[in-house]
Order: structure tokens, then sequence, then C-alpha cells
């Protein structure tokens, strides 16, 4: 069992975020109900919540402060440059263009449409 099961991405603009992560990583978000609050908007990434989690790592960058807003959530993708070229059009930025981080493969870091920073992992791509 991974230690990371589950992320929240807040955004402002549930559907502007929406058609900015399903453009870009080329999927379907459904709706999810908070059956506490019903005022609460949800999109959910396909997950069965048994087989998998998330890796995760402490890391320290120049361009990231610890903090709220210092959290990163990475995406698994084939070739995160594939990912990576979908990302202007769809309302985000790159922040830094697909690079090698050794034998642990390669990272995009990119902003969506609300300016969440956001990984693009991919392993042999």
């Amino acid at each position: 069992m991974r230690k990371i099961g589950w992320f929240d991405i807040y955004v402002e603009d549930m559907e502007r975020a929406q058609a900015f992560y399903e453009t870009m990583l080329d999927t379907t978000l459904s709706s999810m109900d908070d059956p506490n609050d019903p005022t609460v908007q949800m999109r959910a990434f396909g997950d069965d919540f048994i087989s998998h989690g998330a890796g995760g790592a402490l890391v320290r960058l120049e361009y990231t402060q610890p903090g709220p807003g210092g959290s990163m959530v990475y995406f698994s993708c084939d070739d995160c440059a594939v990912e990576e070229a979908r990302v202007s059009a769809a309302g985000g930025s790159v922040v830094r263009p697909k690079f090698s981080i050794g034998s642990h493969g390669f990272v995009s870091i990119i902003a969506d449409s609300e300016g969440n920073m956001v990984g693009l992992h991919s392993v042999t791509q």
C-alpha cells in the first residue's frame, strides 16, 4: 500500500478547471458528491480506491516554497511531453518543459487554469 491515496486540487471555476484537466490528460472526470455538504462541487479522476495510491517525496526547489501551495501533485503519463503539449490550449502554462530526472524518468512542471502548479511524470519517454 502506498502512503498517499487521495489528493485534492482546489479550484475557483469548476467548469474551467474540469475542461483543463480533461483536455490536458485526455480523460473524463466524473461528478462526486459530498454527502455532508451539498454545496461542495467535486470532479473525480478515475480510481477504484483499492489497487493503487500515489508515490511521493520531500523536495526542495528554487521556484517553490513550503506552506500553503507548497505541495505538488504529479500525474503519471506515458510521455509527459504529450500532455505538456496540450497545456497552453487548455488554458494553462508550461513552467518548466520536459526534463530528465535521471534513472527516475522525465518531468514537466505546468500551471493549471486555476494557477496550481502540478507535475507530469513519465518513466521511459
